[in-house]
């Protein structure tokens, strides 16, 4: 299995409505935060977040979170 590549050293934060989501763990979609199919072949797969209403979110950038889509500050101890 392959390792994430870090999109960005911060979080996504965005405004989200209700609804499904499939969060990037690769890093390598175009369209972060969210899964384009760039991880086939990767051993990673997208993570599904289902939002039950309309909020701000702060979806993990650097795709090593322990709170899985969600920012947990992991990207302030990478190198």
């Amino acid at each position: 299995m392959s390792e994430p590549i870090i999109a960005q050293k911060s979080p996504f934060v965005q405004k989200s409505g209700p609804g499904t989501f499939w969060w990037c763990a690769c890093g390598r979609s175009k369209t972060q935060p969210f899964c384009d199919g760039s991880h086939k072949g990767t051993g990673l797969g997208p993570k599904k977040v289902d939002l039950t209403e309309a909020k701000t979110v702060a979806w993990c950038g650097c795709k090593h979170s322990k709170n899985g889509a969600f920012c947990d500050g992991s990207h302030s101890k990478l190198p």
